[in-house]
């Protein structure tokens, strides 16, 4: 005898993301287009910081690009670090 029923199965695939954010001091008098290498050859002061700011954040629904304005435009990438120099109208990847 045949079975009358036939199995389907159902998946679904959901994106969160976290979104976490720390400030450190840079030198005052590094000029703009520097900022981004002194952040990468100092990254010992901010990695520790970022890292656990990332660990206690939420999870959000959703790619978080473009959320919040914060200039996370990265679609192909699975993790996006940048910079904005508080007060100016600085920053970008690192």
């Amino acid at each position: 005898m045949k079975n009358k029923e036939r199995i389907v199965r159902i998946s679904s695939r959901t994106i969160y993301h976290k979104y976490c954010e720390v400030e450190i001091e840079i030198p005052k008098d590094l000029p703009e287009d520097l900022v981004a290498d002194w952040l990468f050859d100092n990254e010992h002061q901010w990695e520790d910081q970022l890292n656990q700011a990332n660990s206690e954040a939420p999870l959000d629904f959703g790619f978080g690009l473009g959320d919040r304005n914060n200039g996370m435009d990265e679609r192909d990438n699975e993790h996006e670090v940048r910079y904005d120099i508080i007060g100016e109208n600085y920053g970008g990847h690192i």
